[in-house]
């Protein structure tokens, strides 16, 4: 189901679902400000954190990921040329060094580099468009570090994360800009290549790429069936996988189970959508959400910090877990109220009118 300008309304839902579990995560991480000495806690914190990071961590960036692809095929499928997109990525990238600035977790970075890498597999036959995808979600880098015994080196990545969350609990505001344009990229590629995010990310926008060219966002054909077989099979690898000691092997299969996990996330939001009405219609709002994706990631970055940082108020040494989680909801509450204010009056948020601006220039 498309609107009359083009948009796939259940690609927007699903950004709108993934930037909530985003901003969920990062409360609950009290946006890596968290203090195990936190004075409000509660006893089920620990199971609150299993519960978020199972269902969010990694998987939330993923859906993006995967929309991402997306969002490629249709730009390029609507007469973008590839220099222009490579112009549109080195655009993300600076947007992804302001959003930095705020907040050391920044993917959009991470996500401009990808997609140059991207434009060199547009004209590839989907036939080899598969067989590169598969390679690349299989990942490669771990399967060669675990036949060749060699580990990547991680103590700098853990030293410069520890480094920018005292910086968050202690500094002010300029003395954290400074440190997170200092230190956090860099940290953020090598936790990226360490946990086989990096290969996954460029996997899926490849995979969002064949999901475009097959219109399997498009309520037609066998497409329905398409979804459940998806869903069906990831879910099983993953029960499998998180009720299996994988010893030797975690490593490699951790990011795979995880790509499991959001496949079926996916799946089922897709497959709801498509069977119930009532389903669109209670979603409306999310893909308003979902609309200003951009807008809504770059705000949560500045709220989050400000609640949780010393610079704001101070929130990670008050709140555990559970207490961070209300604080996150209130931030969706906010931006919420921000997002629909903002669509009564304009087709764009601020940030994606911008970025489009700035696009062609």
């Amino acid at each position: 189901m498309t609107k009359a300008d083009g948009r796939i309304e259940v690609a927007d839902a699903l950004r709108g679902i993934a930037v909530i579990g985003i901003i969920l995560f990062h409360a609950v991480e009290s946006f890596d400000a968290f203090s195990p000495q936190a004075r409000l806690t509660l006893p089920c914190d620990a199971s609150v954190y299993r519960v978020v990071t199972f269902l969010l961590s990694g998987k939330m960036y993923g859906i993006f990921a995967l929309l991402f692809g997306l969002t490629f095929h249709i730009m390029l499928s609507r007469s973008m040329t590839r220099i222009r997109f490579a112009w549109r990525m080195l655009l993300l990238f600076f947007i992804g060094c302001i959003n930095i600035a705020f907040y050391d977790g920044d993917i959009l970075t991470t996500y401009a580099l990808c997609g140059l890498l991207l434009i060199a597999c547009h004209r590839l036959s989907n036939r080899w468009l598969w067989v590169l995808t598969v390679v690349v979600l299989l990942q490669p880098f771990e399967l060669w570090q675990l036949f060749s015994g060699w580990t990547m080196p991680s103590d700098w990545i853990w030293h410069d994360y520890a480094l920018l969350s005292r910086h968050h609990q202690e500094s002010g505001f300029w003395l954290n800009v400074v440190q997170n344009l200092r230190y956090a990229f860099p940290a953020n590629l090598g936790y990226f290549a360490l946990t086989g995010r990096l290969t996954q990310i460029f996997g899926l926008f490849l995979l969002g790429l064949l999901f475009g060219r097959h219109r399997l966002f498009i309520n037609e054909g066998r497409h329905l069936l398409v979804w459940k077989s998806i869903l069906i099979v990831s879910l099983l690898l993953a029960v499998v996988g998180n009720s299996t000691d994988l010893g030797i092997l975690t490593h490699w299969l951790t990011p795979i189970v995880n790509l499991a996990i959001l496949l079926s996330e996916t799946a089922a939001i897709v497959l709801l959508w498509f069977s119930s009405a009532r389903v669109r219609q209670s979603l409306t709002t999310i893909c308003t959400f979902g609309r200003m994706s951009l807008t809504n990631y770059l705000l949560q970055s500045v709220l989050g910090c400000f609640f949780f940082y010393a610079w704001g108020l101070g929130l990670y040494s008050e709140l555990g877990h559970t207490y961070a989680l209300f604080v996150g909801v209130l931030i969706i509450l906010l931006q919420f109220f921000f997002t629909l204010l903002w669509a009564h009056h304009h087709q764009r948020g601020p940030a994606e009118s911008l970025w489009r601006a700035a696009t062609y220039l």
